[in-house]
This record gives structure tokens, sequence and C-alpha cells, in this order.
């Protein structure tokens, strides 16, 4: 119980703009005192932040805490609620401390919003205390932060682009996302191509590249920083891809483990990594979604990407109840005589609004594809680009962009360098 921590700023829990940690391998006791609480833990244990951890949940308060650990050893994190008074808090705690181990962090739950509590309790060497009622989210993030680096840079966001059926534009909104990103908000972007054979971002951007996602891939548990600045091909000051050639010469099997271990990678040292998936379905590809940060999912006006988006979308809601929905692309909209479904219809049926209306531009696409240009170095002022252009403004959370400064920020490369060096 020697881990000190400060008081949290208060925060929108389940906003989009809220990053949360995932919690490392470890073993988590809860110890609540009334239904209510039991069942937020629940909730925050069946997280995809959570699954690592093995989560223990049971009624009694602090007391029964201490009959439990009379017995057996205290277990990495330990959660413990009272409704108890300022001083009957510190007596229960003064029990427990009796039988917990001193590498225990103890998180209290409590129901007074008493600041000369929360001063002792952290003087005594507890690591937090939560004024409930909680939110899943916020004992995630506590839980979470008992294991952060204060030190370490803030986590990159993985944002997931998914088409609902082949041919859709995914892949070329994905890479023109990023682009942007990169661009117009100076922020370190990294492209993550999933297509093994038949990714398209070294032929979007006119590069030749290396077997990178491959090897990466194949020795995910070699992966460092060291590792990720040698196999990034570099597309600009802040644009970096992480990808493969393209072809069918060879099979290459993809386990989610190996998926995990790169995107963590990244987040630590990356503050945008753009994810590529593509159109199939595997226990890799619904890892890759499920652990997004934010999932975007790009249909065209018709019945097919209809059914495929609605299913994907009932199944992410589903399964992330703490995370924000998936943001919904309608791309190649007006194609001459197509019977198209509305946007508000499309969007009601699938019970998402769409995000974005992209117009269907064959002249503007066709164009930057064989010249391998991004939309807006081709025609800036197009429908396309502008509605891209406001998509990316809401997935970076602002409506500012970076200022030219006189000091440049480290490019990836150097800032994955520094790392090495640490």
């Amino acid at each position: 119980m020697m881990n000190n921590a400060s008081a949290a700023a208060p925060q929108v829990y389940g906003s989009d703009q809220n990053l949360v940690a995932m919690v490392p391998r470890i073993n988590i006791h809860a110890f609540c005192d009334n239904q209510q609480s039991a069942e937020t833990m629940q909730m925050a244990a069946g997280d995809r932040r959570m699954a690592k951890a093995h989560t223990t949940i049971q009624l009694g308060g602090i007391m029964a805490a201490v009959q439990v650990y009379q017995s057996q050893a205290t277990p990495n994190v330990l959660l413990v609620e009272s409704h108890g008074s300022r001083d009957v808090i510190l007596s229960e705690l003064a029990e427990l401390a009796q039988v917990c181990q001193p590498d225990s962090k103890v998180i209290v739950i409590g129901h007074l919003n008493d600041v000369v509590l929360y001063r002792e309790l952290i003087r005594q060497g507890v690591s937090e205390y939560l004024v409930a009622p909680l939110h899943q989210i916020q004992i995630i993030e506590t839980i979470a932060g008992l294991f952060q680096n204060p030190k370490a840079a803030p986590l990159g966001k993985v944002l997931a682009f998914v088409g609902a059926k082949g041919g859709v534009g995914s892949s070329t909104i994905a890479h023109n996302a990023a682009w942007l990103m990169s661009k117009r908000y100076a922020t370190e972007t990294v492209i993550t191509d999933l297509d093994l054979a038949f990714g398209t971002a070294g032929l979007n951007f006119n590069q030749d590249v290396s077997n990178g996602i491959i090897d990466a891939l194949g020795q995910p548990d070699r992966l460092d920083a060291t590792l990720i600045e040698r196999l990034l091909t570099k597309l600009g000051d802040k644009l970096s891809l992480l990808s493969g050639p393209g072809g069918v010469d060879r099979e290459i099997s993809i386990e989610a483990h190996a998926i995990e271990t790169i995107l963590h990678a990244m987040r630590g040292s990356v503050p945008c990594i753009v994810v590529d998936v593509p159109n199939m379905w595997a226990p890799w590809i619904k890892y890759t979604l499920m652990h997004a940060d934010q999932v975007v999912i790009t249909a065209t006006p018709e019945l097919a990407s209809l059914r495929n988006t609605k299913n994907l979308i009932d199944m992410l809601k589903a399964a992330r109840p703490n995370d924000p929905p998936p943001k919904l692309i309608l791309n190649q909209v007006g194609v001459p005589k197509r019977p198209e479904i509305p946007a508000a219809d499309f969007g009601k049926a699938v019970g998402v609004d769409v995000s974005c209306i992209i117009p269907y531009d064959a002249q503007t696409f066709g164009t930057a594809q064989s010249n391998g240009q991004m939309l807006l170095e081709v025609s800036p002022k197009s429908k396309a680009a502008e509605a891209l252009t406001g998509f990316v403004q809401i997935l970076a959370g602002t409506d500012k962009p970076a200022k030219k400064a006189g000091r440049m920020s480290l490019p990836l490369l150097d800032k994955l360098s520094m790392l090495r060096k640490k």
C-alpha cells in the first residue's frame, strides 16, 4: 500500500477524446458494499481494456476483505468500498493494513466527498480514493493509471478503417485521412496496411515499400521502437507507412497476438495510428476492430452495404459498450442512374448517424490514384476533398489546423530513435 496518487480532474467518461490505457495482466479483487457498485465493477471487468486482467468481485466491503486475506495473499490491485464515516473508514483500513502485502495497490471507494479524508488516505499509502457512484471507465482508468509511467508520452490513438464490403473506397479514405492528419494538424501518423496480399497504400503514395508489416507480424515478441523504426517507410515529415509490397506468392497466417503487439508498441510513441483493415473476416480482424479507439466504417448507399454495416455496428456496440459508436462514411454518393438509399434512411436503419457523405467523383479519385497523390493535392476545392477535410476535423477533435512554428517538432523516426537510446 505504498503507491501514492494525486486527485484526478473531472472528466466526461465515454467521450471520444478520452484515451484509456489497457490494464496489464494482473489480479484485481473488488469488495463492494452495495449491489450498484458491484454491477458497475462487473461492467468494467467486461470492458476490452480489462481483457488481460483477472477480476474477482464480491460483496462485504472492507471487513470482508480483512477476513479473506487473513488466509491468502492480497492481489496486485484491491478495491474496497465503504459507506462509513471518515473515522469508520480509517479504522477499517487500519485492520486491512495488518493483512495487506506492501506491494498491493489499494483503491478505496467511499461515499464522502471529503478532502481531509482523501489526504489522510493518500498519506497512509492508499493509491487512490474514489467517490461513488462511479462510471466503469473511471474505474478502468484509475487501475490502468497505477501501472503507467508518469513521464511516458500520451497514448496514441488507433483509428481502424474498414469497408462494409469490397470496393467501397475504405483504403483510399483511410490513406487520405492519415495524410490530412499529418499535414493539416501536424500530427505524427503511421498508416498500418493489414491487407498483405492486395494492399494499396504503397500504390496510393507512389512508394516502393518493403516487407515491413510482414516482418513485424513474423516476430512480434521482438517488436520495439528500434524494430518499428527500421520497418517504417517514410512518406513525409510526419507520415510513415507500415506495409508490405503486396502479392499472392506466399501464405501468411496472422495471429491476434501479433496485431496486439504491433498496435501496443506504436501507441507508446505515435500519436495517431491509422489501420487499414481489409474487407474480410477472421479472428485477428475482429480483434483489431474491437480494440481500436475509433472504428470508421465506409459504405456505399446500397442494400448489401447497409446489411453489412448494420451487422458490424450491432456487433461493435454490443462488444464495446464504453466506447463511442463507429463513425459512418457514405462514399460514392450520386452515381448516375444508380438507385441509392438516402443517407438519413441509411443511418436510421443501421443505428448511427452518417458522419460524412462523399459524392461520386470519378475524375478526382481516378487522377489521384493514377498519380499516387491525395485528393487535396489533386483538387483541394472539390466537394469530395471538402467532405473528407470536415470528417478528419471530427477525428482530430479540433477545428484549428496546426500553426506553422519556427521550430518544428521531431519527426517520427527521430522520436523513435530517442526512445531507443533511453
